[in-house]
């Protein structure tokens, strides 16, 4: 009963098998080589743009980081959710590889940002003096920190916020998989057809070793991400295993299957959950995260049985009644089965 993250969970399959298979021979480096090739015109054909930069990165934060410093000065402030991963989870590397950008927390309910609040933020009469810092880029994480996922048409709301103030728009797509299956767009529609300019796509989460994919609509940034991304200590000689990964991840649509998966999981977790006496689900449950206020007792059976997850902000009383509610998150992977659910809900309902 493994709920804690969907770090946790192995690699598909199929990813592995690719792994091993690129190991076979000799292949030019550092993303010179024919899988790499393949990649970025697997990626064009799937975005349906022939013209945008691709690049591979082993993780979420390097990608992130690489991408909102070819979109920002240092001096500039990026606009995120105040529950954004760039602004809790990444210690501080968009700051460190923008040199110096500052991170601003833009509010909004279950984890995605209001248009009304992000052009609020932007609008701060502290940002048009020279004491200030100035508007650089906005982030958009999709699927959210929540568990929720902005369709093409609230991103595009959102960009259009970013666009009619000069700025250029970034989305976090660490489950950028579990999004798209979830609302059903194109990855062009949820993308660049929304204004988005840079695109984090994950692959880690979603059952890869380790690869996540930079994607530059404006090609005009590929020289200055290469750049970044070599002085950053992020280009990998043997490129050709990130690449083998990103290639089986995309062919025949496993990289689809595997997240529709997960959220069918989520979905179905959700759904047992709301029978279950005392809890509450907290956010819609649009992606493969689900967060729910259980009974004290119901979290001490659950992790008696063996289930890991994360108590949200945490149990502050171990020993208080068992009828008091505390938050959780729990999240499911490509491959937690419906065993996993079911068990979980059983003891849960105990």
């Amino acid at each position: 009963m493994e709920f804690a993250s969907d770090n946790t969970s192995g690699a598909a399959p199929g990813v592995l098998a690719a792994v091993v298979a690129a190991s076979e021979g000799y292949a030019p480096s550092y993303g010179t080589d024919q899988i790499m090739h393949r990649v970025t015109a697997r990626i064009r054909d799937l975005f349906e743009t022939p013209e945008a930069a691709v690049f591979l990165v082993a993780t979420g934060t390097a990608a992130n980081s690489l991408a909102l410093a070819c979109l920002t000065p240092p001096w500039g402030g990026v606009f995120c959710h105040e529950h954004a991963h760039v602004h809790e989870d990444e210690c501080g590397a968009p700051e460190f590889f923008t040199g110096g950008a500052k991170l601003i927390p833009v509010a909004g309910a279950h984890g995605r940002m209001s248009p009304a609040a992000l052009a609020a933020a932007i609008d701060s009469p502290v940002h048009g003096s020279v004491h200030g810092v100035q508007p650089g880029a906005v982030s958009i994480t999709n699927a959210t920190e929540a568990g929720t996922v902005y369709t093409p048409a609230m991103v595009a709301e959102l960009a259009g916020v970013a666009k009619a103030r000069g700025l250029p728009v970034h989305m976090d797509g660490a489950r950028f998989a579990n999004a798209l299956a979830s609302c059903g767009a194109s990855p062009a529609e949820m993308t660049w057809k929304s204004g988005i300019d840079a695109l984090s796509l994950g692959g880690s989460k979603n059952g890869c070793l380790g690869v996540e994919a930079v994607v530059l609509f404006d090609p005009a940034k590929a020289w200055e991400f290469e750049l970044r991304r070599k002085r950053a200590g992020h280009l990998f000689s043997k490129h050709r295993f990130l690449a083998a990964q990103m290639e089986a991840y995309l062919h025949d649509g496993l990289w689809m299957s595997l997240a529709q998966t997960a959220n069918a999981r989520a979905a179905r977790l959700a759904e047992g959950l709301r029978t279950c006496p005392g809890a509450t689900v907290l956010h819609p449950v649009e992606a493969n995260i689900v967060f729910a206020a259980l009974p004290r007792g119901a979290h001490r059976r659950a992790m008696a049985a063996g289930a890991r997850y994360y108590l949200v902000p945490g149990d502050p009383d171990p020993d208080g009644p068992p009828g008091d509610p505390v938050g959780c998150r729990l999240v499911c992977s490509w491959s937690t089965t419906e065993e996993d659910v079911a068990r979980l809900l059983d003891v849960i309902r105990g």
